[in-house]
């Protein structure tokens, strides 16, 4: 039992501040955009990648629950 709510809680918090970090960078980049749409290929590339790298840290928090 100690097993599943550790992994329990470590998806949790391994998941919640990816999940606000996704949504800050998107917020960000969809308000650059908004201020300078000539510059959206640039800043679509960068948001993709920063929230690639977001994604991958709740995948670890996934294998670590695993």
């Amino acid at each position: 039992m100690t097993f599943t709510l550790s992994g329990g809680i470590v998806i949790a918090i391994g998941g919640f501040a990816p999940a606000l970090g996704i949504g800050y960078i998107g917020a960000k980049a969809v308000e650059s955009i908004g201020r300078n749409p000539e510059a959206a290929g640039k800043i679509m590339v960068n948001m993709l990648i920063a929230m690639a790298f977001a994604e991958a840290i709740a995948i670890y928090s996934l294998i670590l629950a695993l």
